[in-house]
């Protein structure tokens, strides 16, 4: 234990507390992005004049809300916000990124309205002879890339989509403040990222990511069928139960 941590200056519990705040702050503003990796023990302890325990439990405190990962070997880095969701949830992106402390954003990157594909059976089953409005944006965290999302919403159903302005709120954002929702449908897989999609993540090519597809319905209407990719670190899939019944 350094002279620091038993006399003068702040005592240990106090100082744990600053050097997490002082980590926190850089992450929670962006000057840290997620992978950055955080300065090892070592140099903390040299740079606040205290023990490695004190250090320890300003890193693990971080560890602990998800703001931080630790690797074996590696070091400490700034990990993605991450979304929870229950099983049979529909997940609220803004919701947990705002509540992690960090700025929500929306960036529509297309918009079109157009006929359904009739080799794609999901989409004529949305159009209901009528049309669907395809979008295409990307969901951000402090002005960074997190999730990039895939939308048609189902004009017959839904027709006021139309006239809505995405360029700023998220398609499932106003789905879910305006349009109810009875029954819905989760299929998630594994998958690599190709090459179009990474460089939208800021990630490598053929990054392992997470697929979140959904499909909602209001009584018997389609609503709309959407498909989330997020980098295989941002999505945590949350399940409760108990023993089964015979």
């Amino acid at each position: 234990m350094t002279k620091s941590d038993v006399t003068g200056g702040e005592p240990p519990s106090t100082l744990h507390q600053r050097i997490r705040g002082d980590i926190e702050a850089r992450i929670l503003s962006g000057a840290w992005a997620p992978g950055h990796r955080i300065p090892f023990e070592h140099e903390l302890m040299v740079e606040y004049g205290c023990s490695r325990m004190t250090v320890n439990k300003a890193i693990s405190a971080l560890a602990d809300v998800g703001l931080v990962v630790r690797r074996r070997r590696a070091g400490s880095f700034v990990a993605r916000p991450r979304i929870q969701s229950v099983v049979l949830d529909i997940p609220d992106i803004q919701g947990e990124i705002q509540r992690r402390g960090e700025p929500y954003g929306f960036r529509l990157l297309s918009r079109r309205r157009r006929l359904a594909n009739p080799r794609r059976p999901e989409e004529v089953e949305l159009a209901e002879d009528g049309e669907v409005l395809v979008l295409r944006g990307l969901h951000l965290a402090s002005d960074r890339p997190f999730s990039l999302e895939e939308r048609l919403i189902g004009l017959s159903a839904v027709p006021e989509a139309a006239g809505v302005d995405f360029d700023e709120t998220s398609p499932g954002a106003w789905l879910l403040s305006h349009v109810p929702w009875t029954e819905a449908e989760h299929r998630i897989y594994a998958v690599n990222a190709d090459a179009d999609a990474a460089g939208l993540l800021a990630i490598e090519p053929r990054a392992a990511c997470l697929a979140v597809e959904r499909r909602t319905w209001r009584g018997g209407e389609r609503i709309t069928f959407v498909r989330n990719l997020f980098p295989g670190d941002a999505y945590d899939l949350i399940a409760r139960f108990g023993p089964a019944r015979a």
